[in-house]
């Protein structure tokens, strides 16, 4: 159920990144910046959501604890997975995330708080030390990104 909920809250953001590339209303390398933020913060989501699916395939159809840690082993020794799915990609999630809103904390003064950077680092800080801690650094992501939902077509 975990996993499904985290798929869920994954896909959340892909309306969250493209909502945020759209209020930016910059041009030159402004937009560009905007973009690489943007456009990272959407790759990171789709390879923590192909890491989810993996881990609900893997769950549904291992029998056990010692099959699931044989298809996890499978699934990973794949060549490029590892980064792709599990280490390296996944991180553009955070850094596409924290990029976007510091880039329109300075060019959206209107809709982005100075002080939504240090929120977004805070929450990504929090969920990445214990994963106890993912309701806090939810909510730290969360109450920075509230202020920018006026600034968003209905």
């Amino acid at each position: 159920m975990a996993h499904l909920l985290f798929l869920a809250g994954i896909t959340v953001f892909v309306p969250v990144f493209l909502g945020l590339r759209r209020i930016a209303v910059v041009r030159g390398g402004k937009r560009l910046a905007v973009e690489v933020a943007a456009w990272a913060g959407l790759l990171g989501s789709a390879a923590v959501a192909v890491q989810a699916v993996i881990d609900l395939a893997v769950g549904f159809v291992a029998a056990d604890e010692q099959a699931m840690s044989d298809l996890f082993g499978r699934v990973q020794d794949v060549p490029g997975v590892m980064p792709l799915v599990y280490t390296v990609v996944p991180m553009l999630f955070w850094f596409g995330l924290l990029g976007l809103v510091t880039l329109l904390a300075f060019f959206r003064r209107d809709l982005v708080r100075a002080w939504a950077p240090v929120a977004v680092l805070a929450g990504t800080v929090l969920m990445a030390m214990s994963l106890d801690l993912l309701p806090a650094g939810a909510l730290c992501i969360g109450l920075a990104l509230i202020p920018v939902r006026q600034g968003l077509p209905h």
